[in-house]
């Protein structure tokens, strides 16, 4: 499906029947590292999973793409199609927006589940490197792309995911740059959100990484006790969609929704 916002076509997917259940995946990646998990999703809720603005076959909207920003065109496909109340589940990029959607559209949102995520702002450090890599992006694209997705996996598990480097290095591609530099800003930007995880008072968790290579578990342990969110570890890196699927599906099953 596609819906037009700003007259930019965004691209989504909505499946099966039941409790609305938003899918938002991370940076430099799109709708289908959900594939797997949506078909059994799917046989139990209302699953829309969409390819945010300059990823997948999404177009970009924006100078930055600002969390708000990209809440704001999740809330836009969602009055689209007639969904008062959501539940999500956030991926690393996806989780931060799930965040912003959470403080800008609290009565909409029922559970908030963040997966290889944080609340936190980028360090200083952090945000030096997110400007050294739009440098990178306007001049060598590609490279970046291929460096950017690896880092996603574990180092002494890269050869073992290789099909799903390999897979979201080529899709990458296809994104246009200032699609990805307008994602880049935004996440510089971001604010911290622990408050806001700390004041919902819907459910509300963790799913995390102990090899998260962005995402430090320890980080994750911080944030889940300041906040008051249960903990999900998962023997993975930060794509633990991929990497441990069976330990995912355990934990849609614990919280209901398989």
């Amino acid at each position: 499906m596609v819906s037009y916002f700003n007259q930019v076509p965004i691209h989504y997917t909505i499946t099966g029947k039941g409790a609305s259940l938003v899918l938002l995946h991370g940076f430099l990646l799109s709708a289908t590292i959900w594939d797997e998990l949506a078909l059994k999703l799917s046989k139990k809720n209302n699953v829309i999973i969409i390819d945010l603005p300059g990823h997948g076959k999404s177009g970009c909207i924006a100078e930055t793409h600002t969390m708000e920003l990209m809440a704001e065109v999740v809330n836009f496909i969602l009055e689209e199609n007639n969904i008062d109340q959501a539940s999500f589940i956030g991926h690393s990029m996806g989780g931060y927006i799930s965040l912003a959607f959470a403080e800008k559209y609290r009565s909409k949102i029922n559970t908030l589940i963040l997966l290889n995520s944080s609340t936190e702002e980028d360090d200083p450090e952090r945000k030096i490197k997110r400007d050294s890599a739009i440098k990178i992006i306007k001049h060598h694209k590609d490279v970046f792309i291929k460096m950017a997705i690896i880092a996603l996996f574990p180092e002494d598990k890269q050869n073992k995911f290789q099909h799903y480097i390999g897979k979201y290095t080529e899709e990458a591609k296809s994104f246009k740059a200032e699609g990805i530099i307008a994602a880049i800003r935004g996440m510089k930007n971001r604010k911290d959100r622990t408050s806001v995880l700390t004041s919902f008072n819907g459910n509300k968790l963790m799913i995390s990484g102990i090899e998260d290579p962005l995402i430090p578990f320890s980080n994750s342990e911080k944030i889940s006790i300041e906040s008051q969110t249960k903990l999900f570890k998962v023997n993975s890196g930060h794509m633990s969609i991929n990497e441990n699927i069976d330990e995912i599906v355990t934990v849609m099953h614990l919280i209901g929704y398989l």
